[in-house]
């Protein structure tokens, strides 16, 4: 069944019942935003627009249609959730995840629920704050690489300046012609490295 983030939108976004489980509601929504704020994949397919012209309102309608899913479902297993997610990803951003993160996602959604429905507050605020302070020091790391590469690829363009020919002549600043890309454009490998092995998106052909 296809997920329609527009008929979802407005709902998601209204306000919460008053009574004493709304703020354990906020904390598992919070929860909930966060696993997919920390989740390379969906923002791969953000940052490129899979999704088309609405890929950021999509992703922030996603936490709201998960949390909506969960609540509706009270005994999911974990491959029920894992599809759910698949499907989200394939209908509203063309994507399709190949990576093995669809299942860390879903569990961390999953034991997120878990405490929830058992009005554990305390451990849903340190389960949040582990996944964001995760994603920051995988971000940091993130930048730290793109630095050093960057100083690399600085060093490397100095040394060469001459550079020998197929022949033996020495040319200034000519550099071997790069082999032409394949056929192939829907195909986006992420070759950096993250936490958990979150490496390859594909997009959907």
């Amino acid at each position: 069944m296809r997920a329609d983030w527009s008929a979802y939108a407005s709902h998601a976004q209204s306000p919460m019942m008053a009574g004493a489980g709304e703020d354990l509601r906020a904390l598992f929504r919070a929860g909930v935003r966060a696993a997919l704020e920390a989740w390379p994949a969906l923002q791969i397919a953000v940052e490129n627009g899979f999704g088309g012209v609405h890929s950021q309102e999509k992703a922030e309608w996603l936490g709201g249609a998960v949390e909506e899913y969960f609540s509706r479902n009270a005994d999911l297993e974990l491959d029920e959730v894992e599809d759910f997610l698949g499907e989200l990803m394939t209908n509203e951003f063309d994507t399709v995840v190949e990576d093995g993160s669809l299942p860390q996602v879903s569990q961390q959604l999953q034991t997120m629920f878990y405490h929830y429905q058992r009005g554990d507050g305390a451990t849903m605020k340190e389960l949040t704050s582990h996944i964001i302070q995760r994603k920051r020091r995988v971000r940091a790391t993130a930048l730290a690489t793109d630095k050093q590469a960057d100083d690399n690829n600085a060093d490397s363009a100095e040394e060469m300046e001459v550079t020998a020919t197929n022949d033996g002549a020495a040319t200034g600043g000519v550099c071997p012609q790069a082999e032409p890309s394949g056929p192939d454009t829907q195909t986006i490998k992420e070759e950096d490295i993250v936490e958990d092995g979150w490496t390859i998106v594909r997009r959907k052909k």
